[in-house]
């Protein structure tokens, strides 16, 4: 399995942090940028990463941003992507437990290296409870998209 990660210029310290976890946790990671300290639009990473996941190239997204807001809002433009913004381990877990979300945004201004690295962790071990409730209620959020 391949992770898709991208960040915009406040994420680049949190997303070095990150990619060893993630490899360590036996997945292959697809660095998407940016790599640079330059201030840039976390928009255009957002929408990198959406697509990523949506055409295969990667099974999951991870997106960093100052807060994870704008990046998250970016990639949920993209039909079939659920981001998540996630603060702390268990939104993350629920994310993706409850609502089977594809991409979990962070935001690098809002939690340090250790507690991103817990939600990660979280995140990449959960799995989606299929079926009953939970997949009807993510069938209707897709229902939205048509």
């Amino acid at each position: 399995m391949k992770i898709g990660i991208a960040n915009d210029h406040s994420g680049l310290v949190l997303k070095a942090a990150l990619i060893p976890l993630i490899e360590e946790k036996g997945y292959g990671v697809v660095d998407y940028g940016t790599n640079d300290t330059a201030s840039c639009d976390y928009p255009k990473y957002g929408k990198i990463v959406g697509e990523a996941v949506m055409a295969g190239e990667v099974d999951y997204g991870i997106l960093i941003c100052g807060t994870g807001l704008g990046i998250s809002l970016a990639a949920n433009k993209i039909k079939g992507i659920r981001a998540a913004v996630c603060s702390e381990p268990y939104t993350a877990k629920m994310s993706k437990e409850h609502n089977n979300c594809n991409i979990l945004a962070l935001g690098s201004r809002v939690v340090g290296e250790d507690l991103a690295k817990m939600i990660v962790a979280v995140w990449l071990d959960t799995t989606f409870e299929i079926g009953g409730r939970h997949q009807r209620r993510v069938d209707m959020i897709s229902a939205i998209e048509t």
